[in-house]
């Protein structure tokens, strides 16, 4: 398939384009054209078109880029509205695709709560029903509940107390067992000392 599209050309900073008729798949920068159509430079707004030519090639099916169409609507060539060239960001485009499907999700979401509501709702008051009748002791029992966690988690305080108890303990007798025998040893440099001095 056929494109009128910009070659770029010039140096960097200053840019101009050749509008070209190109295979479709060629390269931005790269291949090889058909035929040169005329050329834009956008710092000076010049411009130089063929327009037999680029006619001629738009018969012939050769499909122009979004800018080069716009560029030939502004010259007259081809009549018609321009097509925006410039891409959405991708922020916006997720920011909206999000708000469609909060929309849709919401209204699911909103029946279930009212499903899970009243489902709730029937529930407490069956438990009422049944306390004010006798039937049910669940209410009797989850008070108890809490104090047997309670004391689950005391006797596991203390447990943690008396491990860290022993092991204060265990570094106090190192600390004793060290001190003999430092207590040893200052002895024995004594007892050496003396030796040395009798002889």
């Amino acid at each position: 398939m056929l494109r009128i599209r910009l070659f770029r050309r010039g140096k960097r900073n200053r840019p101009f384009f050749r509008i070209v008729v190109i295979e479709k798949k060629s390269p931005p920068k790269g291949g090889r054209p058909l035929e040169i159509l005329g050329f834009y430079d956008p710092l000076t707004k010049e411009k130089g078109l063929k327009p037999e030519r680029i006619k001629h090639w738009l018969a012939m099916g050769a499909q122009p880029s979004a800018s080069v169409h716009n560029l030939f609507i502004r010259e007259g060539i081809l009549e018609g509205k321009k097509i925006a060239v410039h891409k959405k960001s991708k922020k916006k485009k997720e920011e909206t695709k999000e708000i469609k499907g909060a929309e849709v999700a919401e209204a699911p979401r909103e029946t279930k709560k009212t499903e899970e509501k009243e489902n709730k709702e029937g529930a407490e008051v069956e438990k009422k029903e049944k306390i004010d009748k006798g039937e049910s002791t669940e209410e009797k029992e989850k008070p108890e509940e809490p104090q047997e966690k309670n004391k689950g988690i005391q006797e596991k305080k203390e447990d943690e107390e008396k491990i860290q108890k022993e092991e204060k303990d265990e570094k106090k007798g190192d600390g004793e067992e060290k001190e003999g025998e430092e207590k040893e040893e200052n002895e024995n440099n004594e007892a050496g000392k003396n030796d040395k001095q009798e002889k």
